[in-house]
């Protein structure tokens, strides 16, 4: 076993000792909020792969966020809950209407209809670059949201669906944490790495190596799409309900704030983000409760992403352009020593 794949395995041991004696020792509160860090930092370690490796810049990760939600609700909501609700009964390709998806597959499945929501999106949209991609992707995020409120047959409307079964914990949230840090860096440290971040730096120069943008750019915008997938599914059925509202674009924008402050193309940048921001987010909520100054926190967001923006572009962890690593001792001699 190589030295990173180990420290990834000791990091694995490590996280999930951690999650036990979370589990043990914290209140229910505390808990809460780890679930909410480990569900937001999948969101954000997943668009890392379009937006920092990449270089593209979407802002539909809202939507397909939104699918994954829904999609597991549907699978694992109970028969007698779905004849109360109306809701609508599973056709026979995913089991019948008398079946009830186990949450693992359920998860799975709401992460592969994002993905295939990502390829049917992508392929036109990502044909587009800068800020034109990013309206595109943020049209996904309204047509994807007002489907949600108009097809209440499905989703129930705006009104949105409760009493969803309570599946997501500590251990699933963090063990699907550790799966999409890892898939995304054994992605970025591949061929498929290489050339995803070769089309970010300079695409004419890659397409000249034989790299082809399209293909390499849906790819990561699809695995990206998989895990946010999964990330709406553990968000839904941790807080049991859920709604067309709370996919709107303040949960993009949220994402790609604490995807910025932590850094963009690094692999602890995502999650030192989403720790800072949403540690900040509950340490000011009494004083915002207080002082009854509601929107508060999302004004100190947008302030905070000034000044990161302004100061440290980078990001918290981002390595600054104008620091380069040393020159190795062959390339400083010209040959090699010894």
């Amino acid at each position: 076993m190589k030295r990173p794949e180990l420290a990834f395995v000791w990091g694995g041991i490590l996280l999930f000792l951690g999650v036990f004696l979370a589990s043990q020792f914290l209140n229910r509160y505390l808990i809460h909020i780890l679930v909410l860090i480990g569900i937001y930092s999948i969101a954000t370690v997943s668009l890392n792969l379009t937006n920092g490796y990449a270089g593209l810049f979407s802002l539909g990760h809202a939507a397909f966020m939104a699918i994954g939600a829904y999609a597991s609700t549907l699978l694992t909501f109970p028969l007698p809950l779905r004849e109360a609700y109306e809701l609508p009964k599973l056709p026979w390709f995913l089991g019948g209407p008398d079946f009830v998806w186990p949450f693992f597959p359920a998860l799975c499945m709401g992460g592969a209809l994002a993905s295939f929501a990502a390829l049917l999106i992508g392929a036109p949209v990502l044909r587009l670059r800068g800020h034109y991609l990013s309206v595109a992707s943020l049209g996904f995020v309204v047509i994807v949201t007002t489907l949600a409120k108009t097809m209440k047959g499905i989703t129930r409307g705006p009104m949105g669906i409760s009493a969803i079964p309570l599946y997501t914990n500590i251990y699933w949230t963090y063990l699907w944490l550790f799966i999409t840090v890892y898939v995304i860096w054994r992605i970025v440290h591949s061929r498929f790495g290489r050339a995803i971040m070769a089309l970010r730096e300079d695409e004419t120069a890659a397409q000249v190596l034989g790299v082809y943008p399209m293909k390499y750019k849906l790819f990561s915008f699809v695995v990206g799409a998989f895990f946010a997938g999964v990330a709406g599914g553990l968000y839904a059925h941790f807080t049991k309900a859920i709604r067309p509202l709370e996919f709107s674009f303040f949960l993009t924008f949220q994402i790609v704030v604490m995807l910025i402050l932590g850094g963009m193309g690094t692999t602890a940048g995502p999650i030192v983000g989403v720790v800072s921001l949403l540690t900040l987010r509950y340490a000011l909520k009494p004083l915002e409760e207080h002082l009854k100054i509601y929107g508060m926190i999302e004004l100190i967001y947008a302030v905070l992403l000034i000044v990161v923006m302004l100061w440290k572009p980078e990001g918290i962890v981002g390595r600054s352009p104008g620091k380069k690593k040393r020159p190795t001792r062959v390339l400083e001699g010209g040959g090699s020593h010894g």
